[in-house]
C-alpha cells in the first residue's frame, strides 16, 4: 500500500515521554509517586475522597467540583489516607489560595474532617449525598428488619396460645 506506514507504538511512547512531553523535566517528577498537587486549579468548591485503585491501593483525592469532571478538576492525589502527610503538603499551598475555599464536600471519615478543617479553614463541611443516603437506608432496614422479628415473635406466641388452647 502506498502512503502506509508501520508505526513501532512503543517507541513513538518512549519518544513522546522523553523528548516531547517534558517528562524528565516535570517538577513533580521527584515526588508523583507519593502526591500530586495542582494548586492552580483550587476553586470555592471542592470534594475531598478516599478511593482505591488497582491492586487495593488507596488514595485521597481532592477535586474542584466546578470542574466537573473535567480539565481543571484535580487539586491534589495523594498515595494513602494518613492525616500527616497530607496535611503537610496541602499546607504548603498558600493560605491566600486555601481561605478561598467556601465549602468541602466529603464522607463521615474522620481524618478527611481533621485534613478539612486543617487545611481549609474557612470551609465549610459537607457531608456527600451518596453517605447520607446510605446511612439512611441502613437506619430504615434496621427498623424493617426489628419490625419483622416482632411480627415474627408476635406469631409464634399466637401460634403456641393456639396450640395450648386447643391441646394440639
Amino acid at each position: 500500500m502506498a502512503g502506509f506506514y508501520n508505526v513501532n507504538g512503543k517507541k513513538l511512547a518512549r519518544q513522546y515521554r522523553d523528548y516531547l512531553s517534558e517528562f524528565k523535566t516535570w517538577e513533580q517528577k521527584p515526588h508523583a509517586k507519593k502526591w500530586l498537587i495542582f494548586s492552580e486549579n483550587i476553586g470555592p468548591y471542592l470534594s475531598i475522597d478516599e478511593t482505591a485503585l488497582s491492586r487495593g491501593e488507596l488514595y485521597t483525592i481532592i477535586t474542584n467540583k466546578s470542574a466537573k469532571g473535567k480539565k481543571g478538576s484535580i487539586v491534589a492525589i495523594f498515595a494513602g489516607t494518613k492525616i500527616e502527610p497530607i496535611v503537610e503538603e496541602l499546607l504548603k499551598i498558600s493560605l491566600e489560595k486555601r481561605v478561598k475555599v467556601k465549602e468541602i464536600t466529603l464522607d463521615m471519615a474522620n481524618s478527611m474532617k481533621i485534613i478539612a478543617k486543617k487545611c481549609f479553614p474557612k470551609a465549610i463541611q459537607v457531608t456527600d449525598r451518596f453517605h447520607v443516603q446510605k446511612l439512611a437506608i441502613e437506619a430504615l432496614q434496621d427498623i424493617r428488619i426489628k419490625h419483622r422479628w416482632d411480627a415474627i415473635d408476635l406469631e409464634n406466641k399466637q401460634i403456641k396460645q393456639a396450640t395450648n388452647q386447643y391441646n394440639i
